[in-house]
């Protein structure tokens, strides 16, 4: 076990799994029982605070369960808070990034004028498994004029490869909490 698994053991006591949720062989990682525990809650932020490196400018919060995480971050960071939504959520223009999921494509935006270009932004969701996502959010990120260095998730699936995936990219991919398998 890693030194940042055995800091954070506490709060992956406090994640519960649901077996073969939401098909046979799928172990589920429910966070529902951490956001319930105010204690495990602001401990997970303020470690994810502590984790970030340099002055960033915006959060992005991935819809939906990433959004919790990038207004909570943003505040003790002085940030602001960018969400980033499904295609066709949005009001006025936006800007869009197409990914490939197991069957098919999906599609993510954020406002066209959200920031200036050089901006600093923090991506953060709540897990990380194939990255698929993730990865589309940076593309679309940098496709907009931002600076996107860094991606904390809360919990990482490694044996599924996606914080890999982005640090391959050159982001600096860190979670809290892994857990093995699917």
């Amino acid at each position: 076990m890693s030194d940042t698994q055995e800091r954070n053991a506490d709060l992956k006591a406090l994640i519960r799994t649901i077996p073969d949720f939401p098909k046979p062989g799928i172990q589920f990682r429910d966070i529902t029982t951490l956001l319930l525990d105010p204690t495990g809650w602001a401990t997970a932020i303020e470690r994810m605070v502590a984790a970030v490196s340099g002055p960033v400018d915006l959060v992005a919060g991935i819809e939906a369960r990433g959004f919790l995480f990038a207004a909570a971050l943003a505040a003790p960071l002085k940030a602001g808070v960018l969400l980033i939504r499904k295609d066709g959520k949005l009001p006025g223009a936006t800007i869009a990034e197409d990914y490939a999921l197991e069957y098919g494509t999906d599609r993510i935006a954020i406002h066209a004028d959200a920031f200036a270009p050089g901006a600093r932004v923090l991506l953060v969701d709540d897990l990380i498994a194939t990255g698929g996502t993730a990865r589309a959010a940076v593309r679309l990120l940098a496709k907009a004029g931002a600076v996107v260095t860094q991606a904390q998730f809360l919990v990482d699936l490694p044996d599924l490869g996606g914080a890999g995936a982005l640090r391959a990219d050159g982001i600096d991919a860190t979670a809290l909490i892994d857990f093995p398998g699917h």
